[in-house]
C-alpha cells in the first residue's frame, strides 16, 4: 500500500471527525452538552487516546525493529563481501573472473537499490529475479584446488557465499512484511472518533479548526512513518548505502 495516499486518507478521516464535531455541536440540544456530558465524553476519549497510543507505540517500535533488521543486514552483506573477495584474492589468480562476477552483482544490486533512474519495477521483486549469485556459485564450481589451503580456502568461500545468499533472502522475506489492512483502518476509526469527541466541545473558530488540522496531520504522520519503515527498501525513507558502498569500493584490492 502506498504510505503517500494512505497518510493522506488518515488526514482526511481524522480532520473531518472534528469537523463532524462541530457540526454535531450546533445540531444538539444544549442539555446534550452540558458538564457531565462533557466528563462522560472526555473519558471516552480518553480510553480511546491510551489505546490509540499504545498501537501506535508498538507499531512504530515493531517498523523501526523491521527496519534495523534489513539494514543489519545489508552491513553484514557487505562484511561477508569483502571477506569472501579477500579469500578468493589468497587462493590465486584463477578466482579473477568469480572476483570480477561479484564486484558486478555488487554494483547492479546498489543500482538496483538505490537507482539513479526510477525505473518502476519494485526493488523487492527485482531482488528477487537477481542471478548474480548463482553465477558466482557456478564460477567457483569451476575451480579445481590444488592444495590443502586452497580446498580450506574454496569451503571458506562456498560457505560465505551461502551465508550471503541466506542474508539476501532475509531481507526479501523481511520487505515483504505489511501493515495489516483491517488494523490500519481500526487505527484511523479510533482516531477519526478522539477527534469527534475534540470537535463536538470545540469553539468554531479558524483557531480551533487550524489546531486540529495540524492535530490530524501529526497523528497521521505517525501511521506514515510506521508504513514507511515496514518498506525499507523501496519507501522515501529507506536503509542507507554506506555499507554496500564500503564493500564496493573494498574489492579487487
Amino acid at each position: 500500500m502506498n504510505s503517500t495516499i494512505v497518510g493522506l486518507i488518515s488526514i482526511g478521516c481524522i480532520f473531518a471527525g472534528s469537523l463532524l464535531g462541530m457540526g454535531l455541536q450546533r445540531l444538539l440540544p444544549r442539555h446534550h452538552l452540558d458538564t457531565k456530558t462533557q466528563d462522560v465524553v472526555k473519558l471516552s476519549a480518553g480510553t480511546i487516546a491510551t489505546l490509540t497510543a499504545l498501537v501506535l507505540g508498538l507499531l512504530v517500535s515493531s517498523a523501526k525493529s523491521s527496519f534495523d533488521t534489513i539494514n543489519n543486514g545489508l552491513v553484514q552483506y557487505g562484511v561477508k563481501i569483502i571477506v569472501l573477495d579477500r579469500a578468493l584474492a589468497s587462493y590465486g589468480p584463477e578466482t579473477k573472473a568469480v572476483r570480477e562476477q561479484m564486484r558486478r552483482s555488487v554494483a547492479a544490486s546498489i543500482e538496483m537499490l538505490w537507482p539513479q533512474e526510477k525505473t518502476g519495477v519494485p526493488v523487492v521483486k527485482a531482488m528477487e529475479r537477481t542471478t548474480g549469485g548463482d553465477l558466482m556459485r557456478d564460477e567457483l564450481r569451476k575451480l579445481t584446488p590444488t592444495s590443502d589451503d586452497q580446498r580450506q580456502i574454496l569451503a571458506q568461500a562456498q560457505q560465505a557465499l551461502g551465508d550471503i545468499a541466506q542474508i539476501r533472502w532475509l531481507a526479501i522475506e523481511q520487505a515483504h512484511n505489511e501493515l495489516p489492512l483491517p488494523l490500519l483502518v481500526i487505527l484511523v476509526f479510533w482516531l477519526t472518533l478522539l477527534f469527534v469527541s475534540f470537535g463536538l466541545f470545540a469553539p468554531p473558530h479558524m483557531t480551533a479548526i487550524s489546531v486540529t488540522f495540524v492535530g490530524a496531520c501529526a497523528v497521521s504522520a505517525a501511521i506514515f512513518l510506521v508504513l514507511e519503515l515496514n518498506r525499507p527498501l523501496d519507501g522515501m525513507i529507506k536503509v542507507s548505502s554506506a555499507s554496500m558502498m564500503h564493500a564496493l569500493g573494498q574489492l579487487g584490492h
